[in-house]
């Protein structure tokens, strides 16, 4: 082996200790994606190889395997900038070699970086290293001889007291890029200082926002991350003012120790000056950034974090599939625009009318709806959140109480609509519409459908985070980027429907090929076999491999087409089929169910060549050929009457459906104006590490009406049943 291959393996072996999974599956899963495999497909068709990761899994590797490539390329540019200096020794070259964090090896690196003119450096250049060194024997000598020596009119050192000083400078710098001294006070500081805030200006928080950090402090490894994100965005808008506070006298104390090696020198004094001045000068603010840069990374992360769960949960919420709905885009004066969509999403009527401005329009608004509801046999109404929501609600579920017909509504969470309907996507979708008109298609389709439609839109703008503008936009839109791709691929591809934003998605595909397939589509009609996407143009053979197992074709010439299987398994899934006398034909019948549910994978896997996983998997597609894992999350909560503020009474029981998962608790639509809250102490009688512990974006819950307020129009909820 050589030295590269021993270094690899041993940084693979970190990276396996790290995240506790085998060694072989790190190893493998990188070699996977340096071969130019996307993260879906290794997590799907290679499960031989990574014992069943998921994709969450397989990327903390990458990440973890690019961060400790980026540290050793580091390690190795630190080296060599000290070996040109011809100031690297054997220990110093070890501690770099060992640092586990970009921190350590930057702190090492301290003493030897290029600096701009620090004060240190001018002194350096009037010639006062030696004295500083010499401060720092603490010789018994008479300092005032000693820096006379220094003494020089070219040098513009001219009194005693300008040579001690400069001195003093070089000692503050030296102490402050101590590396061992850095690490050490970072530590503290972590452990034993406070995060504290005070009002700049308190005129500029209008609705006092901040009100409860005018005058705050928090131990710092203790403080919670949507704290952090809060205080940092009321200090950006000039509300509060944010510091790092640490004990002073145990640091000072501590440097003391560590640089003054004689007290009973005349020397100590000065030393100590420096001390004092590099703590306060140098090391005390630059530490301050560190600890908070590092808060706020982490609190960044958190707030990702739950964003892309919030997001998983969304996308993934079940299809209401094979019916007809009507979208209502509610508003007050330019009236609720209607769109009603049969079971595939295309449009079938627009329409407008004007529920909120008079007696006789709400009459007339009346009439229209319900012989829209009549003659397209609508099934669902999908109402958006948006400005005059409750009263269309109110308007609409009156209308259906009355009604024969079994007609439900459900409130739709239309957050990123608007975006998405004054997109150029939506304007070439539908040129001849009006923005409302495309909002309500889209309210419409998003019931039927939320993945197919939110994959429309920015995620950005859908709605379920918390800070998500105070955090680093491109992590958190690789993050969402990351979280649509997972679900896209879970869930699998029409190929005959899909639109380019959705196929976009699609492990391997970008945009260009995502466009040329609705292209070839459009041209040459409906595909009739995965083969076929072998013509796409700019879809080469590694792309077709990655794509093509998510893609499916549904009343294609080859049943196998229809079910996640990867084309590479046909031929054995065929001999399976043979074996147990079927033909593809079969998929999904109750014979082949029943013929597959006493299967031996252990000996057939052997016998076929495959791998256990994949033929497990391989049982499930042919059982289930169109199975969508949505279908086995609960139904959406259907509504036929709408609550008021006023209805509510403490202890009252409801179901919700949970909108929002923050990190101190839950909003619950219960079918009131306003979403209520449930407090993160009041999900569970257990305690509660993080509320996407308890719940996420989706579900439906049982709670129980805590307090209202009528005031605020806020309702506080709980999931602890009364006694």
């Amino acid at each position: 082996m050589t030295e590269t291959m021993v270094k690899e393996d041993q940084l693979l072996g970190k990276i396996a200790t790290e995240l506790a999974i085998p060694y072989k599956q790190v190893k493998n899963v990188i070699s996977l994606l340096n071969e130019g495999n996307t993260v879906p497909f290794i997590a799907r068709y290679r499960k031989e190889m990574t014992g069943a990761l998921d994709e969450v899994q397989i990327r903390n590797i990458l990440e973890r395997w690019q961060y400790i490539q980026n540290l050793e390329q580091r390690k190795e540019e630190v080296i060599r900038i000290i070996s040109e200096q011809g100031k690297l020794t054997d220990e110093l070259q070890q501690n770099i070699t060992k640092a586990e964090k970009l921190q350590e090896v930057e702190d090492l690196y301290r003493p030897y970086k290029q600096k701009r003119r620090t004060k240190a450096t001018i002194a350096k250049e009037k010639g006062l290293e030696p004295l500083a060194e010499w401060l720092l024997t603490f010789s018994n000598q008479s300092i005032e001889e000693k820096a006379k020596e220094f003494l020089s009119e070219e040098k513009e050192v001219r009194t005693i007291e300008e040579a001690i000083a400069g001195a003093k400078d070089i000692i503050a710098e030296m102490v402050s890029d101590d590396a061992e001294g850095r690490k050490w006070i970072r530590k503290e500081t972590t452990k034993s200082g406070t995060v504290a805030s005070t009002v700049k200006e308190a005129e500029k928080d209008e609705k006092n926002v901040y009100e409860m950090y005018y005058e705050y402090e928090e131990p710092v490894n203790k403080i919670v991350p949507h704290r952090i994100l809060a205080l940092n965005r009321g200090e950006k808008e000039d509300i509060l003012r944010v510091s790092v506070k640490m004990n002073t006298d145990l640091i000072l104390s501590y440097l003391s120790k560590k640089w003054i090696h004689n007290t009973n020198s005349s020397a100590a004094p000065i030393v100590l000056e420096a001390v004092e001045d590099s703590y306060k000068r140098l090391i005390q603010p630059s530490i301050e950034r560190e600890i908070r840069s590092e808060l706020t990374e982490k609190a960044e992360e958190q707030a990702i974090h739950i964003f892309s769960e919030n997001l998983r949960n969304l996308l993934l919420q079940p299809p209401l599939k094979g019916k007809v709905v009507i979208g209502v885009d509610p508003a007050y004066r330019t009236g609720c625009k209607l769109a009603v969509v049969d079971e595939t999403g295309k449009v079938l009527k627009i329409d407008v009318i004007y529920p909120h401005l008079s007696d006789f329009k709400a009459k007339e608004a009346r009439e229209k709806f319900i012989n829209i509801l009549r003659e397209y046999k609508v099934e669902m109404a999908a109402i958006g959140n948006g400005t005059a929501s409750r009263e269309t609600e109110q308007f609409v579920a009156d209308i259906l109480k009355e009604m024969d017909e079994e007609v439900f509504y459900l409130i739709v969470n239309e957050a990123g609509a608007s975006v998405y309907s004054a997109s150029d996507l939506a304007r070439e979708e539908f040129p001849n519409f009006q923005v409302e008109e495309r909002s309500a298609v889209s309210i419409a389709r998003r019931l039927q459908d939320p993945l197919a439609e939110l994959v429309k839109i920015d995620p950005k703008s859908v709605g379920v985070g918390q800070y998500q503008h105070d955090v680093s936009q491109k992590r958190l839109s690789e993050s969402l980027h990351f979280v649509v791709e997972t679900a896209v691929n879970r869930v699998g591809v029409n190929v005959n429907t899909a639109s380019s934003s959705l196929l976009q998605y699609v492990a391997g595909l970008n945009k260009t090929a995502a466009n040329n397939i609705v292209k070839m589509r459009e041209e040459t009609g409906k595909f009739t076999s995965r083969v076929q996407l072998k013509k796409v143009p700019r879809l080469g053979a590694k792309t077709y491999e990655q794509a093509i197992g998510f893609l499916r074709v549904l009343d294609g010439k080859q049943p196998l087409d229809r079910t996640g299987i990867h084309p590479e398994n046909y031929d054995e899934v065929k001999k399976l089929l043979a074996k147990l006398g079927f033909t593809t034909d079969a998929l999904g019948s109750e014979e082949l169910k029943a013929a597959l549910s006493g299967l031996d994978l252990k000996s057939v896997s052997k016998e076929l060549a495959i791998g256990e996983l994949t033929l497990k998997d391989i049982v499930d597609a042919l059982v289930r050929p169109e199975r969508d894992p949505r279908d086995d999350l609960p139904r959406p909560l259907l509504k036929k009457d709408v609550l008021k503020l006023e209805d509510l009474k403490a202890g009252m029981e409801l179901q919700g459906t949970v909108r929002n998962v923050v990190d101190f608790g839950a909003f619950v639509d219960i079918g009131v104006k306003q979403d209520g809250l449930v407090h993160i102490s009041k999900l569970s009688n257990r305690f509660v590490k993080h509320p996407l512990d308890i719940v996420s974006v989706g579900d439906v819950v049982t709670v129980w009406v805590d307090s209202v307020d009528m005031k605020k129009g806020r309702v506080a909820l709980t999931m602890l049943q009364p006694s």
